[in-house]
């Protein structure tokens, strides 16, 4: 049977609770990437050997040859402001109390999307910004490991 044919036998509805669970990877690339990020406080990319992209966060293979993707490089924790906005709401749909200003930073071909803490009128596309990380003993391995991104120095 396919799956597009249905079993005669099988029920039309299930009552109760559905006896599923589900555990969400970050893969292998974005493993060692979140990994390296809390204990070591990089930020690191991999490198298409065939194409000469680096992709930001780390991926296993590249997305313009398919090529895997195994040499590693830290591009360290300043990139390159690309763009920036203020939030007014939060994901709900909420007001703000205080306008919050996230944007996307440069690292080799890709970025990341973070809270950035500057003032905006001093804020320009092409801007050096820097990682702020939290302690070591406070990271998780996560995204959020990166407090925020300021003007760099």
């Amino acid at each position: 049977m396919t799956l597009l044919e249905r079993d005669p036998q099988a029920p039309t509805a299930w009552r109760g609770n559905l006896p599923v669970t589900s555990r969400y990877t970050y893969g292998l690339a974005g493993e060692k990437f979140f990994r390296t990020l809390k204990d070591e406080g990089k930020i690191m990319g991999t490198v298409c050997n065939n194409c000469g992209r680096t992709y930001v966060p780390a991926t296993a293979f590249c997305e313009r040859c398919l090529s895997e993707l195994t040499e590693w490089v830290d591009v360290g924790l300043v990139g390159e402001l690309h763009t920036f906005t203020r939030l007014f709401v939060d994901y709900d749909g909420n007001p703000l109390d205080e306008p919050e200003l996230v944007g996307f930073i440069g690292f080799g071909d890709g970025g990341l999307i973070h809270k950035l803490e500057a003032d905006p009128d001093t804020l320009e596309i092409g801007k050096k910004m820097e990682a702020v990380l939290k302690p070591k003993s406070k990271r998780t391995g996560s995204i959020l490991d990166i407090e925020h991104f300021k003007p760099a120095k």
